[in-house]
């Protein structure tokens, strides 16, 4: 998908759905037909819905830091939103346990970020009973922006932060869900822009270097700031900076950020008394 602006992700998408357009040009990129990668993404698709169904809240991480968390928001008595939104926060949590749990996810874009996308396209198609080619082509739209990110940027937390991961997949999953709801690729890029300007200099800071604590929890805000950054580009809001301006804040942004706060494990929370306990608790253990 050799796209290296929103811009031209948007000029391609003036005569055909922002989807296909993506899709045409991973066809020319790979040199495959239409249908091999509409059956490799579906094939994301379903490996995301799998993880989630997979889900066992007796499963914890083999630090013990992680685990069964999202069983208890999905069974809390007292919920304040409750319903779609308690969904959206259970699938992320979910899909990052799962993750940390070492099962079966989808990088998207990486691995520390896999729950943000699943965490608002499976509520989504329970809600609004979408069929999964849709969800596919959604899926689309969230890989073109992201391929932007990963070109003019960094979806990678030690070059550029968490920005870079959660901030991406916020990004790439409000844009996924303008698509899905009929907004315009316009709308689309308005999304992204703000979802990525709300998690703009987010530090990569993995307590004990591990992929599970604070990142389990980042991937329901992004996820969170998704939906509400949809919502806003839905109704008309718009960027005031253009998205590709947002992403090379962004890059910009991440260069300057000190290593210890690049997924290094040296600084922000994983510096704190208790993560540097839990830390040398694990290096005594079997980790």
């Amino acid at each position: 998908m050799s796209f290296n602006s929103v811009e031209s992700l948007l000029d391609a998408s003036r005569d055909l759905p922002l989807w296909r357009a993506v899709l045409e040009h991973d066809c020319q990129e790979e040199g495959i037909p239409p249908e091999q990668s509409l059956s490799r993404m579906d094939a994301l698709w379903q490996a995301m819905k799998s993880a989630v169904a997979d889900y066992d809240p007796a499963r914890h991480s083999a630090s013990g830091l992680v685990g069964g968390a999202a069983a208890r928001v999905e069974s809390s008595p007292h919920p304040i939103v409750g319903g779609f939104v308690t969904q959206v926060i259970a699938a992320a949590m979910k899909t990052g346990e799962c993750n940390a749990c070492m099962r079966r996810i989808v990088a998207a874009p990486t691995a520390g970020a896999s729950g943000v996308l699943p965490g608002v396209l499976l509520p989504y198609q329970s809600q609004y009973h979408t069929s999964d080619q849709e969800m596919v082509h959604a899926l689309y739209a969230a890989a073109g922006f992201g391929q932007v990110i990963a070109a003019r940027a960094s979806i990678s937390g030690a070059e550029g932060g968490c920005q870079a991961e959660v901030g991406s997949a916020s990004g790439m999953a409000a844009a996924a869900l303008v698509s899905l709801h009929g907004g315009t690729p316009e709308q689309m890029a308005h999304a992204c822009a703000m979802a990525l300007k709300n998690l703009l200099g987010l530090v990569c800071d993995p307590v004990a270097g591990l992929v599970e604590v604070p990142c389990v929890k980042r991937n329901v805000a992004g996820a969170m700031n998704a939906l509400a950054c949809a919502e806003m580009a839905l109704a008309g809001v718009e960027s005031a900076i253009p998205c590709d301006e947002v992403i090379d804040a962004m890059r910009s942004v991440g260069a300057l950020l000190p290593d210890s706060l690049r997924e290094t494990g040296r600084g922000g929370l994983a510096a704190t008394p208790t993560a540097l306990r839990a830390a040398q608790r694990l290096r005594g253990g079997a980790l």
